[in-house]
C-alpha cells in the first residue's frame, strides 16, 4: 500500500455558526461584477457582460476575527465584501430552478485583490491567478446552515473601515441570481460538497492599509471582521 511521502496538510475549512464543527473547504469560485454599480465603477458594462468567474486555492480561507499581513508584491490592496454560498451537494449541469437544493448555507466574504497587479495583467491579457490567489485572501465568517438563514434573495450588504462605510448595497441588486450562479457554474465543472462561491461585491471597493480594521456583514447571515497586519 503506497504512503504519503510526507504527511498532507490539514484541509481548508471555514466555522459554522453556533456550532464547534467547521465546513470542509474544497475550491474557492468568484463571480465577477455581479452588481451593476460595480461593474460601472470598474470600467464595464453590467447590461452588456456576460458572468465570468475566477478561483482562489482553498487554503485561502481565513476565519473572522484574524489579523492577517499585508501581503507582498503589492502597494493597492482592496476589499470586497461578498455574500458566499457553501454547497453541501454536488451536481453536474444544475438547472437553476433546482439549484438551491444543493446549498448546505451561506457565510459572509471578503474577496482581497492585489488591484495594482490585478490592473497589470487586465491591460497584458494575462490570468489574474497572482492578484486574487494569494495567501489568506479570501476570509469568511462562520457560516449559516440553510436551515437557520434561508435562501436570502434581499438584504443589506456592507463593509467599513475602521468603522467608515465604504460599500453598501442590497442582495436584490445582484445581476445574477444565487440560483443562477450556480447553475452556471456547473455548466462548466461538477460542483461538489464542500465549495464555495463568492458571489460577487457592490460598489465602493478600495485601498486598505496595515493597522486597519475591516468590518462588514449580510442582514440575516452575519458579520465579519479583519484586521490588517504588518508586512511579513
Amino acid at each position: 500500500m503506497s504512503a504519503f511521502v510526507f504527511a498532507p496538510p490539514q484541509p481548508a475549512s471555514v466555522a459554522v455558526a453556533g456550532s464547534s464543527d467547521r465546513f470542509p473547504v474544497r475550491r474557492i469560485l468568484c463571480v465577477g461584477r455581479n452588481y451593476a454599480a460595480h461593474a460601472r465603477e470598474m470600467g464595464n458594462d453590467p447590461d452588456r457582460d456576460p458572468p465570468f468567474f475566477f478561483s482562489k486555492p482553498a487554503d485561502a480561507v481565513v476565519d473572522s476575527g484574524s489579523t492577517i499581513p499585508y501581503p507582498p508584491l503589492t502597494q493597492d490592496l482592496h476589499h470586497e465584501i461578498e455574500l458566499v454560498v457553501a454547497i453541501g451537494r454536488g451536481g453536474f449541469r444544475i438547472a437553476a430552478a433546482d439549484a438551491l437544493s444543493h446549498v448546505w448555507g451561506y457565510g459572509v466574504g471578503i474577496d482581497f485583490t492585489r488591484r495594482d497587479l490585478q490592473d497589470v495583467a487586465k491591460k497584458m491579457g494575462r490570468p489574474w491567478d497572482w492578484s486574487k490567489g494569494f495567501d489568506q485572501s479570501a476570509p469568511c465568517a462562520p457560516l449559516v446552515p440553510v436551515a437557520t438563514s434561508g435562501h436570502p434573495a434581499a438584504g443589506r450588504i456592507w463593509l467599513a473601515v475602521n468603522g467608515e462605510t465604504r460599500q453598501q448595497g442590497d442582495l436584490k441588486e445582484l445581476i445574477w441570481s444565487i440560483p443562477e450562479v450556480i447553475a452556471i457554474c456547473s455548466e462548466a465543472m461538477e460542483l461538489r460538497a464542500g465549495d464555495l462561491i463568492y458571489t460577487g461585491t457592490p460598489a465602493g471597493v478600495g485601498a486598505v492599509s496595515a493597522g486597519d480594521r475591516i468590518t462588514g456583514g449580510v442582514d440575516g447571515i452575519g458579520e465579519i471582521e479583519i484586521t490588517i497586519g504588518a508586512p511579513r
